[in-house]
C-alpha cells in the first residue's frame, strides 16, 4: 500500500472538490478516492497544483508580504509570479522591450514604475529588498588580465571580469544592496559557454561578493509538456545550507502530456477569440500552415535528413511532449506542430503557449495577452516556466525568512548590548 501523503488534508485546504481535482488531472473520482485513502500514490502534478493554490490563497489573504523582492530582465512577469505565489511582494521591475512591459503591466498591479534599460538604472534608484531575481541575457565575458589592469591602475575582480556585460549590472545591484537572497536563470548552454570560462567568472564573481550558493540544470517537463532545460543559480548572503537537492522537483516521465494545455475543440472549453471560434471552440484557421510554408518544411527536413542532420519540424499529437518553445516560434513554428486530422498542422496560439509555460494558472484568471501573435510568441518563447520557479520559490522561503530573522534578532539584541557594554566600562 502506497504512503498516506495527507492528499485529502491538502485538497481541504485547497478550498477543492474530488471532482475539481479529477477534472483537472483527467482522471476518475474513484482514483482520487484512492490517493486520498493512501491506496495508491498521488499524481505529482496534482500535489503539486493544490500547492501552488494553496500558496497562492495564502498570499490573498496575508495582510502583508513576507519579503520584498525585485525583478530583473522581467520580460512578462514569469519569476515575479513564482514568487509572488511563496509570499514575495515586487517592489521594482526592469524590463527593456516595451511590448513585454506592456504584457506586464496588463497582468500585474505595479505600486511602482517599471524601468526599461538596466544599465542606465543607478544602484540607489533600486528599493532595499530582500530577494533579486534576474532572468539576464547571456553574452561574452572578457577575460582580461587582472595583474595588467592592477597595473594600470583600473577597475578589477568583478568589474574587469563582467563589464560590458548585462550580469555586470546584476553583481553591481547585489554588491550595493546585499540582499538576503538572489535567483539567476538562464539557458542551459550558460555552464558550456566559451568553454566554460563565462560560468566559472560568474561562480567567481559571486564568491567574490560573499554569496553562498547552488545550481541545477531543471528541465520544465515534469511540469509542462515541454523538454525544456534551463539553468538556475540561487544564492543568499549567509550560509543557511540551502541546495537544490532537497526540492523534489517532478520527474520528468511523470510530467502532463500535450492534450493538458491543447484547445480540446469539442465544446468543453468557452470560446477564446481570436484563438477559438464557434460552439465547439475550434482553433481559427489562420494557425493552420499555408499549403506553401508545409512543403517548404517538409523538404527542408528531407534535406537535412539525407546529410545525416536532425534538423526538421516537430510534429506533435495530445500524448506526446513538445521540443522547446523558443523566441523564433512566430517564423515558422516548426519545432512545435501540432497534427490534425485530415489537415496540414497547424501552430500553437499563444492561448496554448501561455499554458504551456504555466502562466494560465489553475484557480486563477487567465493570462491577458493583448499584443499580436508575433509579440506574445516572442514573449512566452524568452520566458521561464512559472512553475518551475514556484517550486525554487517554496525551497528557498524559509533560507530567506531565517536569514531575516536572524538579523531582525541581531538588529534587537545590539541596543542591549551596546547599553551592558557602556555600564561595564562606566563601572
Amino acid at each position: 500500500m502506497a504512503q498516506n501523503t495527507n492528499f485529502k488534508l491538502l485538497r481541504e485546504k485547497a478550498g477543492w472538490t474530488v471532482q475539481d481535482v479529477a477534472e483537472r488531472c483527467k482522471c476518475s473520482e474513484r482514483t482520487v478516492y484512492r490517493w486520498e485513502k493512501g491506496e495508491s500514490s498521488p499524481n505529482p502534478l496534482a500535489v503539486d497544483m493544490l500547492h501552488r493554490l494553496i500558496d497562492l490563497s495564502i498570499v490573498r489573504d496575508s495582510k502583508s508580504p513576507e519579503f520584498d523582492f525585485i525583478d530583473l530582465f522581467a520580460g512578462i512577469g514569469g519569476m515575479r509570479m513564482g514568487f509572488e505565489s511563496a509570499g514575495g511582494h515586487c517592489v521594482f521591475t526592469s524590463e527593456w522591450n516595451k511590448f513585454s512591459r506592456q504584457t506586464y503591466l496588463e497582468n500585474f498591479e505595479c505600486d511602482h514604475e517599471i524601468f526599461g534599460d538596466i544599465t542606465h538604472v543607478e544602484e540607489g534608484e533600486i528599493p532595499r529588498h530582500d530577494v533579486l531575481l534576474a532572468g539576464f541575457p547571456c553574452q561574452p565575458f572578457s577575460i582580461a588580465g587582472v595583474s595588467k589592469k592592477n597595473a594600470l591602475g583600473q577597475k578589477h575582480g568583478f568589474e574587469c571580469k563582467t563589464q560590458g556585460t548585462l550580469f555586470f549590472d546584476v553583481a553591481r545591484i547585489l554588491k550595493y544592496h546585499k540582499p538576503v537572497a538572489f535567483l539567476l536563470e538562464n539557458v542551459k548552454n550558460l555552464k558550456s559557454h566559451d568553454k566554460g570560462r563565462t560560468f566559472r567568472i560568474i561562480c567567481e564573481t559571486l564568491d567574490e561578493l560573499g554569496y553562498y550558493y547552488d545550481y541545477r540544470v531543471v528541465d520544465a517537463k515534469g511540469y509542462v509538456p515541454q523538454h525544456r532545460e534551463r539553468v538556475f543559480i540561487a544564492g543568499f548572503i549567509k550560509d543557511t545550507g540551502f541546495s537544490f537537492d532537497d526540492i523534489d522537483f517532478i520527474p520528468a516521465e511523470q510530467g502532463p502530456k500535450m492534450s493538458a494545455i491543447l484547445h480540446p475543440e469539442d465544446g468543453t472549453e468557452e470560446e477564446d477569440p481570436p484563438y477559438t471560434e464557434g460552439p465547439k471552440a475550434k482553433v481559427a484557421s489562420k494557425y493552420t500552415l499555408s499549403k506553401h510554408l508545409w512543403t517548404y518544411l517538409q523538404n527542408y527536413a528531407e534535406k537535412h535528413k539525407q546529410r545525416g542532420n536532425g534538423f526538421g519540424f516537430g510534429l506533435v499529437g495530445r500524448e506526446d511532449v513538445a521540443r522547446t518553445l523558443s523566441a523564433r516560434y512566430y517564423k515558422d513554428g516548426s519545432e512545435i506542430l501540432i497534427r490534425q486530422n485530415r489537415k496540414r498542422p497547424r501552430r500553437l496560439t499563444p492561448r496554448e503557449c501561455a499554458r504551456l509555460m504555466g502562466f494560465d494558472r489553475p484557480g486563477s484568471a487567465k493570462f491577458e495577452i493583448k499584443v499580436s501573435d508575433t509579440q506574445a510568441y516572442q514573449q512566452f518563447g524568452n520566458a521561464v516556466v512559472v512553475p518551475v520557479v514556484a517550486a525554487i520559490a517554496r525551497q528557498m522561503k524559509p533560507h530567506i525568512m531565517k536569514i531575516k530573522r536572524d538579523s531582525t534578532l541581531r538588529q534587537r539584541e545590539m541596543p542591549l548590548i551596546y547599553k551592558n557594554t557602556t555600564a561595564v566600562a562606566g563601572r
